[in-house]
């Protein structure tokens, strides 16, 4: 009888439920789980090849150490932890806590090791995290930490039930982002009662589904979003007693938009006047509407302040708080910090960057500034850095950049399932096991009202030599010397009844912490190792890098005890969060966590006054003297889109490109008259050229692009067996000082270039 294994896809953020039936190490197919409380059977095409990922034959098995001739050589565990714990520490007591930084971390779906890699960093007493939520989210962070009043505050959208969507700058149908996309699209397009708008540069396979297409000049979000909020206040179509009730300096914000000259914005845009007014008035009236934006305004041009307007127009038109509009949602996982810069944190001023002087947002630091911070910042400069589940030199703005500061630092250790662009530069390379081979979970659970949880079991063994994270990072500390033995916790924890509900163990574990302040930023590593190898599922696995969801648990049931409670859990005020953890533990398809109220929304936005603080003055400043700004140039006359989602890419989790069934090269997308004035077809090359560098593209003349635009997709680039690039390297294109100087953004979706003949370069 053929067994199938609950998972979930780690391709995108949806993280949807999958069955895998597998023989042996082999994957024979893929299927969506019915089971799934979320995604409930839903599937697309490129979770349907995970074998690509966990079988790849770039697969690392065994810790690898840098020789001074630059070959790598395999050494064990022990010898490898020894030495990275021993240069950590010598790096810390010469230079201090401020030359490491940690880059990466988690990746989609990889997210059970975030709490132990996190304590890494307290052991070197550093703040300096980098990800790739630096290089498209902070700005909308920060943008909601002053609407909300924290930016660990997050909106998501219920595109499924709503009757008026705005899809901006985004392509739900190769993108996702939203429930069941591709259902939840043609239910939309096939109700005469519901209108789907799609905002952008390109005519993507969601808005060949759309009632109204907008295909607005790049760059240009900003001078759009304000023309529709004009329409909207200038008619008076606000929703003035849900802004009265709800909101606080919502007329100041009026005052701003009653002045926007709509006409002239729409002209700027390149789109009908007449079109804009329909979709404002269209949306406004709607009784739901709701708004999903992605990279494509996040990444461009007035970026934070694209996420400002965004949020305004659902906002202003009371689309919040109920069901088919925006709300808020909560989280399990502490994904999101909240670093306000105008406040301090425990009496301490937010840690600014040595060279840039960058704030953090949300806690995180943008990668566009971390090789200036190695490369430029003296005897401040970062020495040290610790990659986690991510290919900076590929995947964050200049690759070239990334590869000259990389190679000049005094240690670098890549933790991976494979050698990538990023572990071929490092001292030390530490092989993960894949996310099909150690427990994991979803944090990025962001649904509401009803919000679910998947922690997932193991498949497969580890390859060979490799480690899950939690193992990895456990015995570094242990041999920095910063996580100490508990035999006698462990001993409570394997000796109290099962009846008590762990609760002997959680007294004493308390009473350590309160003991011995300085061990607390290592307690999911204290409880990996006492609680972790006593926990039991009803099936008999070993949850044990799961135990600190245990406090996690008690903390959110603590907090929305009464959406826990109808969710179905069971337990007194002091049992409820074990409940819930008992729950998440032995649900193999995952779980439902809380059912919210809809007037519960405002319970979770975190100003004392629970109204939402319309008035943000940079933003309205940035409103009053919003300008236009060229990118492209007479050198570089054409804009490219980078980073497009296609058919057939997707992160950097799939290496091997025989995974691809169609685009196997990463094609160049332009209109098809650009095309010919350089005078090429489908399947020439042509030289991608940018201030910054250049790679070579195929051809694919399309006009669903705007002329003068072209795209290119992400997820190309690699080095697979260490072989040429396979595809577009966009990275080498993309400059570090071309991103937005708030946040730091880079402008991905604007890179100006030229289209050069291979015959053009050859003369």
């Amino acid at each position: 009888m053929t067994q199938l294994h609950p998972t979930a896809c780690i391709l995108c953020s949806r993280n949807c439920g999958l069955t895998v039936e597998k023989e042996g190490r082999d994957i024979r197919r893929i299927k969506g789980d019915p089971a799934h409380p979320v995604s409930q059977g839903y599937i697309c095409q490129k979770a349907a090849r995970l074998d690509y990922y966990q079988n790849s034959p770039d697969r690392l098995t065994k810790p690898l150490k840098r020789q001074k001739d630059g070959t790598f050589k395999a050494i064990g565990w022990d010898q490898a932890l020894t030495e990275i714990a021993a240069r950590l520490k010598e790096i810390k007591n010469k230079h201090g806590g401020d030359a490491f930084a940690f880059a990466g971390g988690g990746g989609q779906g990889n997210h059970l090791g975030g709490a132990y890699s996190r304590q890494l960093m307290a052991a070197m007493g550093s703040r300096y995290s980098y990800n790739s939520l630096g290089q498209e989210k902070t700005g909308d962070f920060w943008v909601n930490g002053r609407l909300f009043g924290n930016q660990g505050c997050h909106t998501t959208e219920d595109a499924e039930h709503s009757d008026y969507v705005l899809f901006i700058g985004c392509n739900p149908y190769q993108a996702h982002g939203i429930h069941n996309a591709r259902d939840t699209l043609k239910h939309i397009r096939n109700d005469p009662n519901r209108t789907m708008v799609v905002i952008d540069p390109r005519r993507t396979e969601t808005a060949e589904m759309a009632d109204v297409f907008i295909q607005i000049k790049p760059g240009t979000d900003a001078f759009l979003m304000s023309a529709i909020l004009g329409v909207i206040v200038q008619e008076g179509l606000m929703d003035e007693r849900f802004l009265t009730q709800r909101t606080v300096g919502y007329q100041e914000v009026l005052d701003v938009f009653r002045k926007v000259p709509v006409k002239a914005y729409c002209e700027t845009a390149d789109v009908s006047l007449d079109t804009v007014q329909s979709v404002a008035r269209g949306f406004a009236q709607a009784k739901r509407g709701c708004v999903r934006i992605d990279l494509g305004i996040q990444q461009t041009l007035n970026c934070t302040l694209n996420g400002y307007l965004e949020k305004m127009l659902y906002l202003v038109c009371g689309h919040f708080g109920k069901q088919g509009t925006n709300n808020l949602h909560t989280m399990l996982l502490p994904i999101l910090g909240n670093t306000d810069e105008r406040k301090q944190i425990k009496g301490k001023k937010l840690k600014r960057t040595a060279y840039h002087g960058m704030m953090p947002i949300a806690g995180i630091y943008p990668p566009n500034i971390l090789p200036d911070e190695i490369l430029k910042a003296g005897e401040n400069r970062i020495r040290a850095v610790f990659v986690d589940s991510a290919n900076p030199v590929l995947t964050w703005a200049n690759s070239q950049a990334f590869e000259a500061a990389f190679q000049s630092l005094d240690l670098l250790v890549t933790i991976d399932v494979a050698l990538t662009e990023t572990a071929a530069l490092s001292h030390y390379v530490l092989p993960a096991s894949s996310q099909l081979e150690k427990w994991e979970c979803t944090g990025f659970n962001l649904e509401f009202p009803v919000n679910a949880f998947h922690l997932r079991k193991p498949i497969f063994e580890p390859l060979v030599d490799s480690l899950p994270e939690p193992e990895i990072y456990t015995r570094l500390l242990e041999k920095m010397g910063v996580v100490e033995s508990y035999p006698w916790l462990t001993r409570i924890a394997k000796l109290q009844p099962k009846a008590s509900r762990y609760l002997p163990f959680l007294g004493a574990f308390v009473g350590l912490l309160a003991r011995n302040p300085k061990q607390f930023p290592f307690a999911a590593s204290i409880l990996y190792r006492t609680l972790g190898p006593t926990l039991n599922t009803a099936e008999g696995n070993i949850p044990d890098a799961a135990a600190f969801l245990l406090p996690l648990c008690m903390d959110y049931a603590r907090r929305y005890d009464k959406a826990v409670r109808r969710a179905g859990v069971k337990g007194s005020k002091l049992t409820l969060g074990i409940g819930l953890f008992e729950r998440l533990i032995n649900s193999p398809s995952g779980a439902v966590m809380s059912r919210h109220d809809y007037d519960e929304v405002w319970q979770l936005v975190a100003n004392r006054d629970q109204k939402i603080h319309l008035a943000v003055p940079e933003m309205l400043d940035a409103l009053r003297n919003l300008s236009i700004t060229e990118s492209t140039s007479q050198a570089y006359p054409f804009t490219l889109m980078a980073g497009e989602r296609r058919t057939y890419n997707a992160n950097q989790i799939y290496r091997n490109p025989e995974w691809r069934k169609v685009d196997k090269h990463g094609f160049l997308r332009l209109h098809p008259d650009d095309a010919a004035k350089l005078g090429v077809l489908k399947g020439d090359s042509l030289i991608v050229k940018s201030a910054n560098g250049q790679v070579q593209a195929v051809v694919e003349p399309d006009d669903t692009v705007r002329r003068g635009v072209c795209t290119l997709p992400h997820g190309y680039g690699q080095r697979f067996l260490g072989g040429a690039e396979q595809g577009p390297a966009l990275n080498r294109l993309s400059a570090s000082d071309w991103c937005e100087p708030f946040s730091k953004t880079p402008y991905h979706k604007l890179i100006p270039v030229r289209l050069e003949t291979i015959k053009e370069v050859a003369a």
